[in-house]
């Protein structure tokens, strides 16, 4: 199933031209939904309906109160969002809050969708989310935005089904919604919808171009391996050996990591799988091991026949990994200023970077960016793709720059 809608024609007016784009940001901790609701639209000055308002916002939020407000207070806007695992706003990062990106302007247009998962499974469901494409009115630059559930399966069928839609000239951004690792649910919002096993997305145009940015900070520190045997989220054999086997002889952990799963999985974060693309390494996220099977688990698959490398990082390149990402998507926009940034922060680099290199990171990409406004979430999976193979991404900063 899916709902398309086509957003360009203004609810509020006021007799000041508007700029061929805009951002916005509203946010807000109150712990009340209706009060981070009210406190986060106010912190919007808004003389035009937003084409576009993307909801990020903690799990414990109500998100059918959400919709509800969302829809009455802005009509004429596109409203898409899901549940986190953190927040971002142009304060810096947050925890436990309601984040509102308002994106408008005389040359944006939007068209938005979403589709279940249920029997056709999440490629089917990102089609038909993707199909929001065909009702866009499409300006000079396009980037379709997906918003997915995390715990719903094998995440590159997201992006598979996106591109079914979309082909290659459409660049594909976004993230897997989250639940504050309770793993358990999370949730989708599409208009006054609340959704859980699904796919949102939203298709924007713009007359000014759009940059995406891709940065992990992970370095390869084994020799390339080769996929001899994986099936969905299970690595099973490196070079013919089994994958858990390999993974710690070459990294030869305290006997703590070899025992204990929290131990593994604290090991893991920092010593993450990498896949040779044609153009990049796309980095997957241990979640665990069958030690029976001597397999590793990941959040998304590793194909059968790729080169895979075992890598390691620390704070200091994972820091550098996000102004990089910053850097790039600004650089897509060739000689525009940016006016906006969304970003998708992969919730395992939250985990490493504590409190203070929490802070370290937004504000470096505050300054990169030279303080445009900013939002985003920490995620389950972040999705790029521009070209080549793959697009889905763990532990790695996606940013989408607005010219």
């Amino acid at each position: 199933m899916r709902v398309m809608t086509d957003h360009q024609e203004d609810g509020l007016t006021e007799g000041r031209a508007e700029p061929s784009s805009w951002v916005q940001v509203g946010a807000s901790s109150e712990g009340d939904t209706n009060s981070a609701l009210q406190d986060a639209l106010g912190q919007l000055s808004l003389h035009r309906a937003p084409r576009l308002v993307l909801v990020f916002a903690a799990p414990h939020h109500d998100f059918g109160r959400i919709a509800e407000h969302l829809g009455s207070a802005l009509p004429h806007s596109a409203v898409v969002g899901c549940s986190t695992a953190g927040e971002i706003a142009s304060s810096g990062a947050l925890s436990r809050s309601l984040v509102l990106w308002a994106l408008g302007g005389s040359g944006i247009t939007v068209c938005s969708g979403w589709g279940e998962a249920g029997q056709q499974g999440l490629r089917g469901a990102a089609a038909d989310a993707a199909a929001c494409l065909n009702g866009l009115q499409r300006r000079q630059h396009t980037v379709l935005l997906l918003l997915s559930d995390g715990l719903a399966g094998n995440q590159m069928e997201v992006v598979r089904g996106a591109y079914d839609v979309a082909h290659h000239d459409v660049p594909l951004v976004g993230g897997c919604a989250g639940d504050d690792l309770a793993m358990r649910r999370t949730r989708q919002l599409h208009g006054t919808r609340v959704l859980s096993n699904a796919v949102v997305a939203a298709a924007i145009s713009s007359d000014q171009p759009l940059g995406v940015g891709v940065s992990h900070g992970w370095t390869p520190v084994s020799a390339p391996m080769l996929v001899t045997d994986s099936h969905d989220t299970r690595l099973e054999k490196l070079d013919d050996r089994a994958a858990l086997d390999v993974y710690l002889d070459f990294f030869d952990p305290p006997q703590e990591v070899r025992d204990d799963p929290s131990a593994f999985a604290a090991f893991a974060a920092t010593h993450p799988i990498g896949i040779r693309r044609r153009d990049r390494i796309e980095m997957r996220h241990i979640t665990g091991w069958d030690a029976e099977n001597r397999a590793l688990l990941m959040v998304a698959e590793v194909p059968q026949g790729a080169l895979a490398f075992l890598t390691q990082g620390d704070l200091d390149s994972v820091l550098k990994a996000a102004v990089t990402s910053t850097q790039d998507a600004i650089a897509g926009l060739g000689d525009c200023q940016p006016v906006g940034l969304l970003l998708f922060d992969c919730v395992s680099r939250r985990s490493i970077f504590g409190d203070l290199g929490l802070k370290e990171e937004t504000a470096r990409i505050t300054e990169s960016s030279g303080g445009v406004p900013m939002a985003g979430f920490y995620t389950y999976g972040e999705i790029a793709r521009s070209s080549g193979s793959g697009g889905f991404h763990n532990q790695t900063l996606v940013t989408l720059a607005i010219g």
